[in-house]
């Protein structure tokens, strides 16, 4: 991670991919940005670089968006020898991420994230999905990117509400994992939503150096990962219930505060705690509360279809205090998302 991450990653990959065919996949807004400026200094006598694009929005982070770069990538004759490159947020690298996984059964994916929240979140890991009508991220493969480049002056041109929303997935892993980082986060507020370059990149960094920890000894999310998710079984209906209308980061947000509520009753979060929380996300100038007019239904059975779901069970991952969760191979636990987790998403 360094400014001026964008020309060093160009380099490298022109370096260590010169026979490659270079793909790389923005959405529109990106691709205005820096899509095609990038695409051309991947450009090199040994192999062309292309910009495929899509428009922007989770709602387009689907099956039949998959199949139109598919197409495009046929029309072009990429073969094996190709490289996948993903510039942009959490849509674009979840998108990208898949098409690289499975075209030709898997060729070479770079992850170069744009936003906050990839950056502290999305970009590393492996996940790559899209979503069903159904639900979120349904569709998807383990594609671990060949190299990761985050350069927090891409940051400039986020809007102020795209920005901030990124937060609340430093915020989680705070919880999740650093109790050090929650208090470094609670002291740089300020700092933070003035995007001051120095605060983020710390922000940043420690983030990626925690989930990279946790990837590292449970990479296909078959245990201790799960710590990551917390949060998200609340986010992800909000999500899917709201059409999308409502961000990623927004609805991580909302569902930390809620599941944070129930920890306090299933996990034994110790009293304040979820206050505390609340309150940082607040200082941030993140909502707290669901939309008015998200219906509770609609919210139950996007959490039945959750990935987490088990035998019909709707499991969450909470903290037992800022910066632990319960130790253990399987961090969540079971709830009833009517009788338990709905009540602290639906509360005014």
């Amino acid at each position: 991670m360094a400014r001026g991450a964008l020309d060093h990653a160009a380099k490298d990959i022109v370096g260590e991919f010169a026979l490659f065919r270079k793909i790389v996949v923005s959405d529109a807004r990106v691709a205005r940005l820096y899509g095609r400026r990038f695409a051309r200094l991947l450009s090199s006598p040994g192999g062309a670089a292309t910009l495929l694009t899509f428009p922007s929005g989770e709602r387009y982070k689907t099956r039949e968006t998959k199949a139109r770069l598919e197409d495009r990538l046929l029309k072009l004759g990429a073969g094996r020898d190709t490289v996948v490159v993903a510039l942009g947020g959490g849509v674009t690298g979840d998108l990208a991420g898949f098409l690289a996984a499975t075209w030709h059964r898997g060729v070479p994916v770079v992850s170069i994230p744009t936003t906050v929240l990839a950056m502290v979140d999305a970009a590393l890991g492996g996940k790559t999905a899209v979503d069903l009508p159904g639900g979120k991220n349904l569709v998807g493969a383990f594609h671990q990117p060949v190299s990761l480049w985050a350069d927090v002056r891409l940051l400039r041109t986020l809007p102020a509400r795209t920005f901030r929303a990124g937060l609340a997935e430093a915020v989680k892993t705070a919880v999740a994992l650093d109790a050090a980082l929650f208090r470094r986060l609670e002291a740089d507020v300020p700092r933070l939503l003035l995007r001051d370059e120095r605060a983020v990149e710390r922000i940043v960094a420690r983030c990626l150096a925690l989930k990279g920890r946790v990837v590292a000894g449970d990479e296909r999310d078959a245990g201790r990962r799960a710590v990551l998710n917390f949060g998200h079984t609340a986010a992800h209906a909000i999500e899917a219930a709201s059409d999308y209308r409502v961000s990623h980061g927004e609805a991580v947000s909302i569902g930390v505060v809620a599941e944070a509520r129930l920890a306090e009753r299933v996990t034994g979060l110790p009293r304040g705690h979820a206050d505390r929380i609340e309150a940082l996300l607040r200082a941030l100038c993140l909502p707290v509360r669901l939309p008015v007019g998200l219906d509770p239904k609609r919210l139950t059975r996007a959490m039945s279809r959750d990935k987490k779901t088990r035998a019909g069970v709707v499991r969450c991952a909470l903290p037992e205090r800022i910066g632990r969760m319960p130790a253990g191979a399987e961090p969540t636990v079971p709830v009833d998302a009517t009788r338990d987790l709905l009540p602290f998403l639906v509360r005014n």
